[in-house]
């Protein structure tokens, strides 16, 4: 068994104007794809109140193999959460006011996280994380596999600087940041992915390009969790196989299941 900590985000979006609430934010989107590969045995790590919304999270995830003993519950916090307003073709967008998250966002990993995840056989976190430094030093000295999703961030130079550590590489953005990717690759042993939307996505190896086109979507309901989804099926197919194009492959098609439905998973 493979085993993959996800960290540190998970959250509560609260859709506007219903007031529904869907569990997400990029590790628990990710851990919850991951959790549907049998070979995996897949934890999530952070950090939670002692609220409704923590309850909502749990609830959600109660069915899914996905061990929560390393998420912290801390009683003075708020659960993040994250008013959601969606355009008519069921894009999301947010106000400046939306994101209540520094129970996340300035989480520092403590002694016992941080051996936990040493453990561990691969690893993902979001760029914006507050602990993303601390994992960029522990991958620095043990051998576990590290995911991590840029997501629209465009400090090329400042990415740059964490790509010799980085095993999948990943971002979304559009086909003019493609020769950045391309000539990172050229330099650094790993994969260099970049989701396109509906374009397609593409992935750069040592120089080499893959290309896979997006599936038709008849009709889209909601953009929340794509990337995620995309980004676990990406890096668990290829943990598991080794084919680039096979995880791509894989990678669009919980993409796609993700389109057709409100929330991450």
């Amino acid at each position: 068994m493979i085993n993959l900590v996800a960290l540190p985000c998970l959250c509560v979006d609260v859709f506007d104007g219903t007031d529904e609430l869907y569990a997400g934010g990029e590790a628990l989107n990710f851990a919850a794809h991951a959790s549907k590969f049998e070979e995996f045995n897949v934890s999530i790590l952070g950090a939670v109140g002692q609220d409704s919304y923590a309850k909502f999270i749990m609830d959600s995830i109660s069915d899914k193999r996905i061990d929560v003993s390393h998420v912290r519950v801390e009683k003075d916090k708020v659960t993040a959460n994250n008013r959601t307003y969606l355009t008519a073709g069921g894009d999301r967008y947010y106000k400046d006011d939306s994101w209540t998250g520094d129970i996340v966002d300035k989480m520092i990993l403590n002694h016992d996280e941080l051996e936990f995840i040493k453990k561990s056989d691969v690893v993902f976190v979001h760029f914006w994380a507050g602990c993303f430094g601390q994992i960029i030093d522990l991958k620095k000295n043990n051998n576990f596999r590290l995911a991590v999703d840029f997501v629209e961030y465009r400090n090329f130079k400042e990415m740059e600087k964490y790509a010799p550590y980085i095993d999948y590489f990943m971002i979304s953005g559009e086909k003019s940041i493609l020769p950045i990717f391309e000539a990172f690759s050229k330099k650094y042993k790993g994969l260099f992915n970049v989701s396109l939307a509906d374009k397609g996505s593409v992935t750069y190896h040592n120089g080499e390009k893959y290309f896979v086109q997006a599936n038709e979507v008849k009709e889209v309901i909601d953009t929340t969790g794509c990337g995620d989804s995309y980004h676990a099926g990406f890096v668990c197919s290829h943990l598991i196989n080794g084919n680039i194009y096979e995880a791509m492959r894989v990678g669009t098609e919980l993409a796609t299941e993700t389109l057709s439905h409100y929330g991450g998973f």
